[in-house]
């Protein structure tokens, strides 16, 4: 909180300007998507939409977009770390890291979310609200937003206590908002 938001750095003695609004952002990880795209390729468009420099080629540009990933963009989700009541930290357990968000399936509900809990418009705010402002409001979406609803019933695992029509009624809403193929669901069923 007592840094200013990033609009420059410094990488191997120069200084770059780098755009890092949350719809730029975006567009790189469309780009990131793109099959179609080698490796190289994909980091030389992603430097022309951060910094609007398209003078790094090959392995320069791979090198300069990590920096630039995992320094300003990478989305961490580490679970916080539990304590028994002695303050002792609780062992980790191995887990498969499950994405429950989706920012390009879920923008839909991402936007209407940000309408509902701060009343922004996020297309008022392209070019202007920060890829860190974005995250931490997208973080922070109190309980009764449409996407955090969403959320919970993409975490939800059924319970002995839960009436068979309520776990019906479930899996079908998990069916709507899942994030992957619906053929899953199927064998589950």
């Amino acid at each position: 909180m007592n840094d200013p938001l990033v609009t420059s750095f410094v990488y191997e003695g120069n200084e770059y300007a780098i755009d890092l609004s949350f719809d730029n952002v975006l567009d790189v990880f469309d780009q990131l998507d793109d099959k179609a795209l080698r490796e190289h390729e994909k980091a030389e468009i992603c430097l022309a939409l951060l910094l609007n420099e398209t003078t790094f080629k090959g392995e320069k540009a791979i090198n300069l977009w990590n920096y630039i990933y995992e320094e300003f963009i990478k989305i961490e989700s580490k679970k916080p770390i539990e304590y028994d009541r002695l303050g002792n930290p609780l062992p980790m357990k191995e887990e498969e890291e499950k994405n429950f968000i989706n920012l390009d399936k879920d923008a839909k509900y991402i936007f209407a979310s940000f309408k509902q809990a701060y009343n922004m418009n996020l297309f008022e705010q392209q070019g202007k609200l920060h890829w860190h402002e974005f995250q931490a409001l997208l973080s922070g979406l109190p309980s009764d937003t449409f996407m955090q609803r969403i959320i919970q019933i993409r975490m939800w695992e059924p319970s002995q206590d839960e009436s068979t029509e309520y776990k019906k009624a479930m899996r079908e809403l998990q069916k709507v908002y899942a994030l992957e193929d619906n053929e899953e669901w199927e064998e589950v069923d």
